[in-house]
């Protein structure tokens, strides 16, 4: 044996939870949120141990430390709640403690003889104890080993065990602990802590070109702000705007994606750059950068934050296409070839070349233009196909930007296979797209929604369902009429603590699609200005506003981490439960699948898990529809009218006794 010291740290740390690819990527969390660690640690032997959670951020040096509890079997827990957004670095740490082993013994022994002479090895032990201490403290715990010392040799057995047992010179002494053969988790554990925004959020998507009061103007930065107010009474934390850039004129699409344009066709924003101007431009008849600025200061001043759409690809006409011909792959006969995300193909686009020889170029002019748009106060990105991109493209430029604005959320808009999904969000996408808008049956929203709130992604995948997008028009948004639309809005916005909309759209019902068969809207607002009759009769505006403000006052719709789905005797119904993190707000769910028909049921309700006793009556209150039932035991009965309603959203009054002998309810 070369090293003297080895086998001396006895202590084994054998896991340590949670961690994501053990250490690889970070945990995620937002401000205000506990981290709770979950750790197997134990030794040979019968010898007691300690273990402690340590966590700081990445720019302290001093480790914070806290005592982790024993839950049984070898198992240890603590948490910490993390401070502002930022990284942070987290670990275990675990001794062989022999004060408390002596301690642990001592309680056990009888025999007057083996009393006294463990009493003497405890003096020693608190002895060094006292060498470790600070001068009040060493004073303190010297007194009490030299006390013990003398007590040995005393007849006077219960004093003894009087003075060895004190509770409170114990606990001074396990402040200075012998930590010289403490064994460590091998890796400093990785956690991005994010702001609240980011755990919880209602995103509202609008076409600023469309804004305009005026049918037939192209609308502007300044229209876009004067909508904030209506947005902000809807109740929405995210305004997204799709490209504000110059678009290309150069095999520009035309309405409903032809591939001729007319002369007065706007074209896709997406289609990004042209003469006026690239990724760092804002196009000319939507305003200029001072526009820009006054818009997101109101939408500050008004709690919202703008959302900006970064789409790494270009025009034919963009400035980087003539300035920068080396980060376009060419084809045999010069040209490049146009963009494609299978099946769909985009002839007005042309792709980066991140294979290029001049990738360190790109990559940094690519990462300025985030650099630009975050200088004019953006700090929530919502990102274009980011799986068409490089995955360590992402982790560098997401890690450049997160070291020094930790508070800059990403939205991953990336439908597409579930690894490549799960990669991107570990890479450090704050948010991520879902496949809830093609999640309809009970069975697949049930499967779906468990595997986000409770598997392994739940780390690090923070989901935000959106039912529709300007890409996505699904069939049974297409044929489900005003029940579906209502339907898909309560499921997303009570499933899921982030959600979204494409917002015009979506408040006027808009379910043409372009022919059988597709998911694309007809006159789709990606190819022509669109004026939305914000004044219709059958708006959903106003169950938008009520939505949103049932999310803002019920912390358990505000995580997923609560959700549990209920049994429901009806294949058309399905209904969950979320619990707030302390208990205090629970939240019942139930929605009718079947946008034609009335469906009934019986719910089974775990009782038990909210508090109520087997036998007792409980109030659910209606949040929808303000009504309110006096609900008996764990079964209880639902009936859903699609034509009038196709959701019940109950909040769970508990039951309080007064002494008058008579039930009211909080």
């Amino acid at each position: 044996m070369n090293d003297p010291e080895a086998g001396r740290a006895r202590a084994v740390i054998d896991r340590v939870t949670p961690t994501v690819d053990c250490g690889r990527f970070s945990v995620k969390r937002v401000e205000g949120e506990p981290l709770v660690v979950v750790a197997d640690c134990f030794t040979d032997g019968h010898d007691s141990i300690r273990v402690m959670l340590r966590w700081r951020t990445d720019d302290e040096r001093q480790w914070h430390e806290i005592e982790m509890e024993p839950l049984g079997n070898d198992r240890w827990r603590a948490q910490f709640v993390p401070g502002a957004p930022g990284r942070y670095r987290y670990d275990v740490v675990a001794w062989v403690d022999h004060l408390a082993t002596w301690r642990n013994e001592f309680t056990r022994r009888e025999d007057r003889g083996d009393l006294q002479l463990a009493a003497r090895v405890g003096a020693e032990l608190i002895a060094q104890a006292s060498l470790r201490a600070d001068d009040v403290e060493r004073r303190t715990l010297d007194e009490w080993s030299k006390a013990l010392e003398a007590a040995a040799h005393d007849d006077d057995i219960g004093a003894l065990r009087a003075l060895a047992l004190d509770d409170t010179r114990y606990r001074l002494a396990l402040r200075f602990p012998d930590r010289r053969f403490e064994t460590r988790w091998p890796v400093a554990l990785p956690l991005k802590v994010d702001r609240r925004l980011a755990g919880f959020s209602s995103w509202y998507e609008l076409f600023p070109r469309s804004t305009s009061a005026q049918p037939g103007r192209h609308g502007t930065l300044a229209d876009c702000a004067a909508r904030l107010e209506d947005i902000a009474a809807l109740g929405f934390d995210v305004v997204y705007l799709p490209p504000i850039h110059p678009i290309g004129r150069d095999r520009r699409k035309g309405r409903n994606n032809a591939l001729t344009a007319g002369p007065d066709d706007v074209g896709s924003p997406w289609a990004i750059g042209s003469s006026e101007g690239g990724h760092k431009s804002i196009h000319p008849e939507l305003g200029k950068l001072e526009d820009f600025r006054a818009l997101v200061a109101k939408a500050r001043s008004l709690g919202i934050d703008i959302a900006l759409d970064i789409a790494f690809q270009c025009a034919p006409d963009h400035p980087y296409v003539k300035a920068h011909p080396q980060w376009f792959r060419r084809r045999p006969d010069g040209t490049v070839q146009y963009a494609e995300n299978p099946p769909k193909k985009y002839q007005d686009i042309y792709p980066f070349d991140f294979e290029s020889d001049d990738r360190a170029a790109l990559w940094r002019e690519l990462k300025s233009v985030f650099d630009f748009w975050i200088a004019e106060g953006v700090r929530v990105f919502r990102v274009d196909n980011p799986h068409t991109k490089p995955f360590a493209f992402w982790e560098w430029v997401i890690g450049e930007i997160d070291r020094e604005y930790p508070d800059v959320i990403f939205l991953a808009e990336a439908f597409t296979r579930p690894r490549p999904m799960h990669r991107l969000a570990k890479l450090g996408f704050t948010q991520s797209y879902t496949y809830f808008a093609w999640r309809n049956t009970k069975e697949e929203l049930t499967e779906y929604f468990e595997e986000l709130a409770h598997g392994p992604g739940r780390e690090y995948f923070r989901p935000n369902a959106w039912p529709n997008t300007p890409d996505i028009l699904t069939e049974v948004l297409q044929y489900g009429g005003r029940p579906t639309f209502v339907s898909r809005l309560v499921l997303a916005a009570t499933l899921s603590a982030n959600y979204g909309i494409y917002g015009p759209a979506y408040e006027s019902m808009e379910h043409a699609a372009r022919e059988p068969g597709s998911e694309e809207y007809l006159n789709s607002e990606k190819y022509e200005i669109r004026h939305w009759d914000d004044d219709r009769r059958d708006s959903l505006r106003p169950l938008l506003a009520l939505v949103n403000r049932i999310r803002h006052e019920n912390p358990a719709l505000q995580s997923n981490a609560g959700l549990s789905f209920v049994h429901v005797d009806n294949p058309a119904l399905i209904a969950y439960a979320k619990r707030s993190a302390d208990d205090a707000n629970i939240v019942i769910t139930v929605v009718n699948l079947d946008p034609h028909n009335v469906q009934s049921g019986w719910v089974d309700l775990d009782l038990a898990r909210f508090g109520i006793a087997g036998d007792d009556t409980f109030q659910v209150h209606d949040l929808l529809s303000g009504a309110r039932y006096l609900w008996q035991g764990p079964r209880n009965f639902v009936r859903l009218d699609p034509a009038r309603m196709p959701a019940h959203i109950f909040r769970v009054r508990q039951r309080i006794r007064r002494e008058q002998d008579f039930d009211y309810f909080d």
